[in-house]
């Protein structure tokens, strides 16, 4: 075997492998950048005293869409008063879906 043969076949191995894992990237955001997302969004209205998250995606519907989404937690304290929200972010895109105070 030849050494050109030998390094073409690397060459094309190599550009084989990048093709298929740019192709192959995760349907999903991970469930830290999700909560990221939810506490930077939440840190330009003031400090937060806590936060949680499911991990693990989950269906939900809304207005006849099916998303896959992680549910968020977060606490903070504004004038005295300790607040609960819990968001709906979609685990594709990690936009927040939907923010309920409990």
């Amino acid at each position: 075997m030849r050494w050109n043969q030998f390094f073409l076949g690397i060459g094309i191995g190599a550009a084989l492998t990048y093709l298929a894992s740019s192709q192959l990237k995760p349907a999903t955001i991970s469930s830290d950048k999700a909560l990221h997302i939810v506490k930077k969004a939440f840190k330009q209205r003031g400090k937060i005293d806590g936060s949680w998250i499911y991990t693990v995606p989950e269906e939900y519907k809304k207005n006849d869409l099916t998303y896959q989404i992680y549910k968020t937690g977060i606490t903070r304290t504004a004038d005295g008063e300790v607040e609960q929200y819990e968001t709906i972010v979609d685990a594709t895109t990690g936009t927040i879906l939907e923010v309920n105070r409990v």
